[in-house]
């Protein structure tokens, strides 16, 4: 059970997104635990995150893990070219380290 949250139950076949932050102002990262893709995103959008550094998925029955960072950069990209503004300012960093 080594890496997986202890939320998650062992061997449940469930796929888990883990936002990772930066450690804030107490100098401790913080990681939230999202059911899908799309929240993370919209979440990321929303400002709900102060200073992500990384996404990582992670499935509990299969054992794999995956840093998706750079795919949500792209999508977050995408989205605000579609809407025809600008990475939001707290996404700037984010999306600037993943997309190069």
């Amino acid at each position: 059970m080594r890496g997986f949250p202890p939320s998650v139950p062992y061997g449940a076949d469930q796929t888990i997104y883990l936002v990772v932050e930066g450690p804030g102002q107490h100098g401790i990262a913080r990681k939230t635990e999202r059911d899908d893709i799309e929240t993370v995103i919209t979440d990321l959008l929303s400002g709900q995150f102060n200073d992500p550094i990384e996404v990582v998925a992670f499935n509990t029955l299969e054992h794999w893990t995956d840093d998706l960072s750079k795919d949500i950069a792209r999508e977050i990209r995408c989205r605000c070219d579609i809407e025809g503004h600008d990475v939001p300012v707290y996404l700037d960093e984010f999306v600037g380290k993943t997309s190069a």
